[in-house]
Protein backbone atom coordinates (compact mmCIF):
# COMPACT_ATOMS: atom_id res chain seq x y z
CA UNK A 1 0.00 0.00 0.00
CA UNK A 2 2.79 2.15 0.99
CA UNK A 3 4.60 1.43 -2.36
CA UNK A 4 1.35 2.71 -4.47
CA UNK A 5 0.91 5.67 -2.54
CA UNK A 6 4.69 6.64 -3.03
CA UNK A 7 3.90 5.78 -6.91
CA UNK A 8 0.76 7.59 -7.35
CA UNK A 9 2.18 10.85 -5.75
CA UNK A 10 5.14 10.76 -7.66
CA UNK A 11 3.23 10.77 -10.87
CA UNK A 12 1.17 13.41 -9.99
CA UNK A 13 5.02 15.28 -9.19
CA UNK A 14 5.99 14.22 -12.16
CA UNK A 15 2.75 15.47 -14.53
CA UNK A 16 3.43 18.98 -12.72
CA UNK A 17 7.02 18.76 -13.25
CA UNK A 18 6.12 17.20 -16.77
CA UNK A 19 4.10 20.40 -17.84
CA UNK A 20 7.06 22.37 -17.16
CA UNK A 21 9.19 20.56 -19.80
CA UNK A 22 6.27 20.63 -22.04
CA UNK A 23 6.29 24.65 -22.17
CA UNK A 24 10.26 24.28 -22.53
CA UNK A 25 10.47 21.95 -25.55
CA UNK A 26 7.23 23.61 -27.26
CA UNK A 27 9.28 27.14 -27.32
CA UNK A 28 12.97 25.61 -28.20
CA UNK A 29 10.56 24.01 -31.37
CA UNK A 30 8.89 26.86 -32.48
CA UNK A 31 12.06 28.79 -32.57
CA UNK A 32 13.80 25.63 -34.63
CA UNK A 33 11.11 25.40 -37.04
CA UNK A 34 10.40 29.54 -37.47
CA UNK A 35 13.02 30.49 -36.83
CA UNK A 36 15.69 27.71 -37.80
CA UNK A 37 17.87 28.43 -34.70
CA UNK A 38 19.05 25.86 -32.02
CA UNK A 39 18.37 27.63 -29.27
CA UNK A 40 19.99 25.93 -26.62
CA UNK A 41 20.13 28.52 -24.08
CA UNK A 42 16.28 28.91 -24.27
CA UNK A 43 15.60 28.03 -20.68
CA UNK A 44 18.62 29.88 -19.31
CA UNK A 45 16.81 32.64 -20.38
CA UNK A 46 13.81 31.80 -19.02
CA UNK A 47 16.01 31.09 -15.57
CA UNK A 48 17.77 34.80 -16.12
CA UNK A 49 13.36 36.33 -16.49
CA UNK A 50 13.04 34.18 -13.02
CA UNK A 51 16.02 36.26 -11.39
CA UNK A 52 14.96 39.12 -12.73
CA UNK A 53 11.35 38.51 -11.47
CA UNK A 54 12.93 37.75 -7.71
CA UNK A 55 14.79 40.93 -7.72
CA UNK A 56 11.61 43.07 -8.75
CA UNK A 57 9.54 41.18 -6.11
CA UNK A 58 12.09 41.85 -3.15
CA UNK A 59 12.01 45.65 -4.26
CA UNK A 60 8.48 45.62 -4.41
CA UNK A 61 7.35 43.02 -2.86
CA UNK A 62 4.33 42.29 -5.54
CA UNK A 63 3.38 39.08 -7.20
CA UNK A 64 2.10 40.96 -10.29
CA UNK A 65 5.30 43.18 -10.68
CA UNK A 66 6.99 39.99 -10.81
CA UNK A 67 5.13 38.22 -13.06
CA UNK A 68 5.36 41.46 -15.61
CA UNK A 69 9.46 41.38 -15.33
CA UNK A 70 9.75 37.84 -16.03
CA UNK A 71 7.55 38.46 -19.16
CA UNK A 72 8.75 41.64 -20.06
CA UNK A 73 12.67 40.45 -19.64
CA UNK A 74 12.01 37.37 -21.40
CA UNK A 75 10.53 39.06 -24.84
CA UNK A 76 13.32 41.84 -24.30
CA UNK A 77 16.20 39.61 -24.44
CA UNK A 78 14.44 37.23 -27.18
CA UNK A 79 14.26 40.26 -29.11
CA UNK A 80 17.85 41.95 -28.68
CA UNK A 81 19.23 38.24 -29.12
CA UNK A 82 16.83 37.98 -32.94
CA UNK A 83 19.50 40.65 -34.66
CA UNK A 84 22.67 38.45 -33.33
CA UNK A 85 21.32 35.42 -35.35
CA UNK A 86 19.64 36.75 -38.17
CA UNK A 87 23.07 38.32 -38.88
CA UNK A 88 24.91 35.43 -38.47
CA UNK A 89 22.45 33.80 -40.96
CA UNK A 90 22.80 36.82 -43.78
CA UNK A 91 26.79 36.75 -43.14
CA UNK A 92 27.15 33.01 -44.39
CA UNK A 93 24.43 33.30 -46.93
CA UNK A 94 22.31 30.42 -45.35
CA UNK A 95 20.45 29.51 -42.40
CA UNK A 96 23.43 27.48 -40.20
CA UNK A 97 21.79 25.25 -37.57
CA UNK A 98 24.94 24.91 -35.72
CA UNK A 99 26.20 28.41 -35.74
CA UNK A 100 23.24 29.14 -34.35
CA UNK A 101 23.64 26.82 -31.37
CA UNK A 102 27.01 28.03 -30.91
CA UNK A 103 25.74 31.46 -30.60
CA UNK A 104 22.92 30.44 -28.16
CA UNK A 105 25.43 28.44 -26.09
CA UNK A 106 27.44 31.39 -25.55
CA UNK A 107 24.76 33.54 -24.94
CA UNK A 108 23.68 31.10 -21.98
CA UNK A 109 27.51 31.10 -20.51
CA UNK A 110 27.62 34.58 -20.07
CA UNK A 111 24.04 34.78 -18.40
CA UNK A 112 24.85 31.79 -16.22
CA UNK A 113 28.09 33.39 -14.74
CA UNK A 114 26.57 36.96 -14.40
CA UNK A 115 23.58 35.44 -12.53
CA UNK A 116 26.58 33.58 -11.09
CA UNK A 117 28.54 36.67 -9.57
CA UNK A 118 26.11 39.35 -9.77
CA UNK A 119 22.79 38.34 -7.80
CA UNK A 120 22.49 36.90 -4.48
CA UNK A 121 26.50 36.21 -3.99
CA UNK A 122 25.56 33.38 -6.19
CA UNK A 123 23.76 31.51 -3.71
CA UNK A 124 20.22 29.93 -5.04
CA UNK A 125 17.23 32.35 -4.93
CA UNK A 126 14.26 31.70 -2.80
CA UNK A 127 10.43 33.15 -3.63
CA UNK A 128 9.19 32.31 0.12
CA UNK A 129 11.06 34.50 2.15
CA UNK A 130 9.27 37.70 3.81
CA UNK A 131 11.69 39.82 1.65
CA UNK A 132 10.07 38.70 -1.56
CA UNK A 133 6.73 37.81 -0.62
CA UNK A 134 5.44 39.45 2.38
CA UNK A 135 2.60 38.50 2.01
CA UNK A 136 2.70 35.17 2.11
CA UNK A 137 0.64 34.62 -1.23
CA UNK A 138 3.37 32.00 -2.41
CA UNK A 139 3.83 29.95 0.73
CA UNK A 140 0.30 29.75 0.58
CA UNK A 141 0.17 27.66 -2.41
CA UNK A 142 2.26 24.88 -0.58
CA UNK A 143 -0.86 24.13 1.24
CA UNK A 144 -2.29 20.27 0.54
CA UNK A 145 -4.95 20.79 -2.33
CA UNK A 146 -5.92 17.31 -1.49
CA UNK A 147 -3.81 14.56 0.93
CA UNK A 148 -4.83 11.34 1.23
CA UNK A 149 -2.14 9.40 3.27
CA UNK A 150 1.52 9.93 1.40
CA UNK A 151 -0.46 11.45 -1.82
CA UNK A 152 -0.47 15.36 -1.05
CA UNK A 153 -0.97 17.70 -4.19
CA UNK A 154 -0.96 21.53 -3.13
CA UNK A 155 -1.57 24.27 -4.75
CA UNK A 156 1.33 25.07 -6.70
CA UNK A 157 1.27 22.25 -8.59
CA UNK A 158 -2.62 22.41 -9.60
CA UNK A 159 -2.30 26.02 -10.36
CA UNK A 160 1.17 24.96 -12.63
CA UNK A 161 -0.73 22.30 -14.18
CA UNK A 162 -4.10 24.68 -15.33
CA UNK A 163 -2.06 27.09 -16.39
CA UNK A 164 0.33 25.30 -18.50
CA UNK A 165 -2.46 23.69 -20.01
CA UNK A 166 -3.93 26.91 -21.11
CA UNK A 167 -1.05 27.73 -22.63
CA UNK A 168 -0.47 25.21 -24.51
CA UNK A 169 -3.96 24.95 -25.87
CA UNK A 170 -3.81 28.70 -26.78
CA UNK A 171 -0.52 28.29 -28.49
CA UNK A 172 -1.79 25.72 -30.72
CA UNK A 173 -4.74 27.34 -31.37
CA UNK A 174 -2.26 30.00 -32.31
CA UNK A 175 -0.51 27.95 -34.54
CA UNK A 176 -3.39 26.01 -36.28
CA UNK A 177 -6.62 28.84 -36.23
CA UNK A 178 -4.26 31.98 -36.89
CA UNK A 179 -3.00 33.52 -40.10
CA UNK A 180 0.24 33.93 -37.86
CA UNK A 181 -0.14 30.47 -36.75
CA UNK A 182 -0.40 29.42 -40.48
CA UNK A 183 2.55 31.44 -41.92
CA UNK A 184 5.13 29.72 -38.94
CA UNK A 185 4.26 26.36 -40.07
CA UNK A 186 4.45 26.98 -43.81
CA UNK A 187 7.69 27.98 -43.00
CA UNK A 188 8.85 25.14 -40.95
CA UNK A 189 7.36 23.06 -43.94
CA UNK A 190 9.32 24.48 -46.73
CA UNK A 191 11.05 27.98 -46.31
CA UNK A 192 11.31 28.17 -49.95
CA UNK A 193 8.02 27.62 -50.78
CA UNK A 194 6.30 30.19 -48.25
CA UNK A 195 8.99 32.70 -49.91
CA UNK A 196 7.71 32.34 -52.86
CA UNK A 197 3.99 32.97 -52.34
CA UNK A 198 4.91 35.91 -50.64
CA UNK A 199 5.36 34.81 -46.94
CA UNK A 200 7.40 37.50 -45.30
CA UNK A 201 10.05 35.26 -43.54
CA UNK A 202 11.93 37.96 -41.52
CA UNK A 203 9.03 39.48 -40.18
CA UNK A 204 7.49 36.06 -39.12
CA UNK A 205 10.62 35.24 -38.08
CA UNK A 206 10.73 38.10 -35.82
CA UNK A 207 7.18 37.27 -34.40
CA UNK A 208 8.26 34.03 -33.06
CA UNK A 209 10.81 35.41 -30.82
CA UNK A 210 8.06 37.17 -29.19
CA UNK A 211 6.01 34.88 -29.25
CA UNK A 212 8.08 32.73 -27.22
CA UNK A 213 9.68 35.34 -25.02
CA UNK A 214 5.82 35.69 -23.84
CA UNK A 215 5.83 32.02 -23.55
CA UNK A 216 9.09 32.41 -22.05
CA UNK A 217 8.08 34.58 -19.34
CA UNK A 218 5.19 33.11 -18.54
CA UNK A 219 6.71 29.45 -18.39
CA UNK A 220 9.36 31.74 -15.87
CA UNK A 221 6.55 32.61 -13.56
CA UNK A 222 5.09 28.90 -12.81
CA UNK A 223 8.53 27.33 -12.84
CA UNK A 224 9.13 30.09 -9.90
CA UNK A 225 5.44 29.12 -8.58
CA UNK A 226 6.00 25.15 -8.80
CA UNK A 227 10.06 25.40 -7.50
CA UNK A 228 10.04 28.39 -5.57
CA UNK A 229 13.37 28.75 -6.00
CA UNK A 230 15.99 29.23 -8.55
CA UNK A 231 19.97 28.42 -9.19
CA UNK A 232 22.58 29.67 -11.66
CA UNK A 233 23.08 26.48 -13.59
CA UNK A 234 19.40 25.56 -13.61
CA UNK A 235 19.26 26.54 -16.67
CA UNK A 236 22.04 24.43 -18.38
CA UNK A 237 20.46 21.49 -16.40
CA UNK A 238 16.91 22.60 -18.19
CA UNK A 239 18.69 23.23 -21.14
CA UNK A 240 20.16 19.48 -21.61
CA UNK A 241 17.02 18.04 -20.90
CA UNK A 242 14.88 20.19 -23.47
CA UNK A 243 17.55 19.12 -25.80
CA UNK A 244 17.25 15.38 -24.93
CA UNK A 245 13.64 15.73 -25.16
CA UNK A 246 13.07 17.54 -28.20
CA UNK A 247 16.04 14.64 -30.00
CA UNK A 248 13.66 11.74 -28.53
CA UNK A 249 10.93 13.60 -29.61
CA UNK A 250 12.00 14.29 -33.33
CA UNK A 251 13.52 17.76 -33.70
CA UNK A 252 10.94 20.44 -34.43
CA UNK A 253 7.67 17.62 -33.86
CA UNK A 254 5.72 20.24 -31.04
CA UNK A 255 3.01 17.04 -30.87
CA UNK A 256 5.91 14.71 -30.02
CA UNK A 257 7.66 16.89 -28.01
CA UNK A 258 4.47 17.79 -25.70
CA UNK A 259 4.07 13.58 -25.54
CA UNK A 260 7.79 12.50 -24.33
CA UNK A 261 7.84 16.26 -22.09
CA UNK A 262 4.94 15.07 -20.05
CA UNK A 263 5.94 11.41 -20.25
CA UNK A 264 9.83 12.21 -19.40
CA UNK A 265 8.59 14.67 -15.99
CA UNK A 266 6.94 11.46 -14.81
CA UNK A 267 9.89 9.10 -15.49
CA UNK A 268 11.85 12.16 -13.92
CA UNK A 269 9.58 12.35 -10.55
CA UNK A 270 9.42 8.10 -10.29
CA UNK A 271 13.00 7.83 -10.10
CA UNK A 272 13.19 10.16 -8.03
CA UNK A 273 10.77 8.52 -5.71
CA UNK A 274 12.23 4.79 -5.56
CA UNK A 275 16.05 5.81 -6.30
CA UNK A 276 18.51 7.26 -4.36
CA UNK A 277 20.66 9.97 -5.59
CA UNK A 278 20.60 11.95 -8.90
CA UNK A 279 19.85 9.24 -11.09
CA UNK A 280 16.70 11.14 -12.85
CA UNK A 281 19.38 13.11 -14.92
CA UNK A 282 21.13 9.62 -16.23
CA UNK A 283 18.30 8.52 -16.72
CA UNK A 284 17.15 10.70 -19.13
CA UNK A 285 19.78 10.55 -21.31
CA UNK A 286 20.21 6.96 -21.32
CA UNK A 287 16.31 6.90 -22.91
CA UNK A 288 17.59 9.48 -25.37
CA UNK A 289 20.49 6.90 -26.20
CA UNK A 290 18.82 4.10 -27.16
CA UNK A 291 16.19 6.70 -29.03
CA UNK A 292 19.01 7.63 -30.95
CA UNK A 293 20.28 4.13 -31.83
CA UNK A 294 16.74 2.85 -32.32
CA UNK A 295 15.21 5.98 -33.97
CA UNK A 296 17.70 8.54 -35.18
CA UNK A 297 14.79 10.25 -36.31
CA UNK A 298 13.10 10.21 -32.17
CA UNK A 299 10.04 8.78 -31.88
CA UNK A 300 7.53 10.85 -33.33
CA UNK A 301 9.86 11.57 -36.65
CA UNK A 302 11.70 15.18 -37.01
CA UNK A 303 9.64 17.75 -39.04
CA UNK A 304 12.63 19.83 -40.73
Amino acid sequence: MRNLEILIAQIVNGISLGSIYVLLVTGFNLLLLVAMIIHFSFPVIIVFSIYIAWIVMTLTGGIFWGIFAALGSAILINMVSAPIFQHIMRKRGSVDINATMVISMGMGMFITEWCSHAINNGFPISFLEDTVDPRGLLRATRTPFIRAGLISINYSQVLTLAAAVILVAALFWILYKTKPGRAFRAIAENPDGARLVGIPIFKTGIQSYILTGILGGLTAALMALLLGWASPDLGDQLGHKVLGISIIAGLGNLGGGLVIGLLLGIVEALVQGFFSGTWSNTVVFFIMLVVVLARPKGVFGIKL
